[in-house]
């Protein structure tokens, strides 16, 4: 299952609570496509399946689905605000080849 620095629950959070929305939660997929074969998807969802692993980190419940995630296995979702750069970031174990954008891999 993927795992969230404490800076990306925390930022995280502050997003699902600006929604207003209690029953959110992060769902993190690995889609086919990008410059690499697979690119990463982040959204809220509210539509949890049977087949989803959950995993709740502190006030952030994160979803994946059964075939996105042997993709995201010990896989780190981390944020970064600096002067530098601004966002979300994975880091994956799991990817053999990544492009320049950072958004896909294979």
């Amino acid at each position: 299952m993927i795992r969230l620095t404490d800076s990306a629950a925390a930022k995280v959070a502050e997003l699902m609570k600006a929604e207003g929305d209690e029953s959110l939660a992060l769902r993190v997929a690995v889609r086919p496509g990008g410059c690499s074969g697979f690119s990463y998807e982040m959204f809220f969802d509210t539509e949890i399946s049977d087949e989803d692993q959950t995993v709740t980190v502190g006030e952030v419940r994160v979803v994946v689905d059964a075939s996105s995630a042997p993709l995201l296995q010990g896989a780190t979702l981390d944020y970064t605000d600096s002067l530098e750069r601004a966002g979300f970031s994975i880091d994956n174990p799991n990817a053999q080849r990544t492009c320049g954008c950072g958004q896909s891999f294979s």
